[in-house]
């Protein structure tokens, strides 16, 4: 039986909770949001990692150590897709490294691309991107940017056989080559592809988004803060009341948010160099995802700050 002061401490932890109900943890798994991958049904996290230019760093003991920390930031809080190429350099030697530092890994979703032309150089790529990441099987592997796709596209379909490849797909970016990537995406049996889609870049939603929600793809998004531009807009200004009223906090949380609820995308790639950063990104795989007219009234207000 409850006493007085077991009581009274009850009765004020109720009365809070209704009136200031508690904030998503990071750390709870109940409330992450999982999106699907259409050819397969597997089911994986939307906040991914990109490491254009934040992994492409001196191979010391340094930058190792400052970038094995940020992804054990990112699996802690149930990251799974990490994106690279051998176009960022040292990138991928860098995430092989990092990778060995880390124990918890199981749950990782590799994705890499080709970066070279003719067939028998695609071939040698992927081998040594097999050897810089020192695994045995990557998730995705994509044509960088269309480069040479018809040469590299049978290497793709014959690994993917072979059980080496799990998904394979095609990239671009800046908006360039959108004719060509929408012929691939009527016209090829290709898992996944990645382009750039934010609050500013939206033509996507014009086609793109809506033909790989049809031909059941998967998408990738790249450039989600437009290589940090969107942050010039927001830089001291902070987020209005009804947008916190859908549990987001803080900027790089809205940019996100609003991406992967979009019903066609299945994950973003933000890239980062800090923890701190890092720790803000993934918050936005947390709780709900943003109904249409929230996403429609976020973009109406974000173009008042533009």
């Amino acid at each position: 039986m409850l006493g007085r002061r077991e009581f009274l401490i009850l009765s004020i932890l109720s009365y809070l909770n209704f009136f200031f109900p508690k904030k998503i943890l990071a750390s709870d798994q109940n409330n992450l949001i999982k999106k699907i991958i259409p050819k397969s049904k597997e089911s994986i996290s939307p906040i991914g990692m990109g490491t254009w230019l934040t992994f492409d760093v001196v191979p010391n003991a340094k930058n190792i150590e400052n970038c094995s920390e940020i992804l054990k930031s990112f699996f802690k809080h149930f990251g799974q897709v990490i994106d690279s190429s051998p176009m960022y350099g040292s990138a991928e030697k860098i995430i092989g490294l990092s990778l060995d530092k880390i124990q918890n890994k199981k749950d990782l979703f590799s994705a890499t691309k080709i970066w070279t032309t003719s067939q028998w150089r695609g071939v040698r790529q992927i081998q040594n991107s097999f050897d810089l990441w020192k695994i045995s099987k990557f998730s995705l592997i994509q044509v960088h940017n269309l480069l040479d796709y018809k040469a590299h596209k049978p290497t793709l379909i014959k690994q993917k056989q072979e059980g080496k490849i799990k998904y394979i797909g095609v990239t671009t970016s800046h908006g360039r080559r959108h004719e060509d990537l929408i012929e691939i995406m009527k016209k090829d049996n290709i898992d996944f592809v990645q382009f750039t889609y934010n609050l500013l870049d939206d033509v996507a939603e014009k086609y793109l988004l809506p033909l790989a929600k049809e031909k059941n793809i998967a998408v990738m998004i790249n450039r989600p803060f437009q290589g940090g531009n969107l942050f010039s807009y927001s830089k001291n200004k902070k987020i209005p009341q009804f947008i916190k009223n859908y549990n987001i906090d803080n900027w790089p949380e809205l940019y996100l948010k609003f991406i992967i609820s979009h019903p066609a995308v299945t994950c973003v790639i933000p890239a980062t160099s800090k923890i701190i950063h890092m720790e803000e990104n993934m918050k936005a795989q947390y709780g709900n995802l943003l109904k249409e007219d929230q996403r429609i009234d976020i973009k109406k207000f974000f173009k008042t700050l533009v």
